[in-house]
């Protein structure tokens, strides 16, 4: 495959707390686009600052940083950059996240775990095209056209069911969450059932952990 892009002026932003991860990509994204201009930042806070100011036209962003996930301001940055293109390159389960951050305006999604070669061809279709899209991520798109429940289990709640659902996984018990909320026992009772159906799920346990893995990235 021939890997270099000539005379392509990109101006790319690495957003990732490891520089080491930083260095790496920027090392490939020289290989493939030696004209390239490459931004740096580890922090989540200065990403739609730096999209801003240096007229960023493609970005590769981590998942996960110690002040939060870029998940969230994904929707912004597409809002107010429609044509910026976006590639999460993150340790974090693709089965898990990836339709996720593909919802929220990601263009593609790179697992970190993935080998060097596969990296370098990823990369390299990114900037071709503006997109990524693992065999994974495709069978994941395929499914949630048929299921769109896919990107969460939790979609399927009502706000109601879901913020009992947030209070029982933090510890809560029926009596505490019916005063909280200022509701009766009983409903909560009934609430719980009705989230437990939904989610098929039987016990606290597995609410637990679909809380924390599909509500608290």
């Amino acid at each position: 495959m021939e890997l270099k892009i000539e005379n392509k002026e990109i101006i790319f932003l690495l957003a990732d707390d490891h520089s080491i991860v930083r260095q790496g990509m920027e090392i490939v994204i020289n290989e493939i686009a030696p004209n390239a201009k490459v931004y740096h930042t580890s922090s989540l806070e200065q990403i739609t600052e730096l999209i801003e100011s240096k007229g960023i036209e493609m970005a590769i962003i981590d998942a996960h940083f110690p002040h939060g996930n870029s998940l969230h301001i994904l929707p912004q940055i597409k809002s107010a950059h429609p044509d910026i293109k976006i590639l999460i390159f993150t340790g974090l389960e693709e089965e898990l996240y990836a339709l996720k951050f593909i919802k929220a305006g990601a263009n593609g999604y790179l697992s970190k775990l993935s080998e060097e070669d596969e990296i370098k061809e990823a990369l390299l279709h990114f900037i071709q095209k503006g997109e990524y899209f693992s065999d994974v991520s495709r069978q994941l798109l395929v499914q949630f056209m048929y299921n769109p429940n896919l990107i969460s289990p939790l979609s399927s709640l009502t706000k109601r069911e879901l913020e009992i659902a947030e209070l029982y996984a933090e510890g809560y018990g029926n009596l505490e969450i019916a005063n909280q909320l200022n509701i009766k026992q009983n409903t909560v009772s009934t609430i719980k059932k009705n989230i437990f159906e939904k989610l098929k799920i039987e016990n606290l346990v597995e609410l637990v952990d679909l809380i924390k893995t599909h509500h608290k990235i």
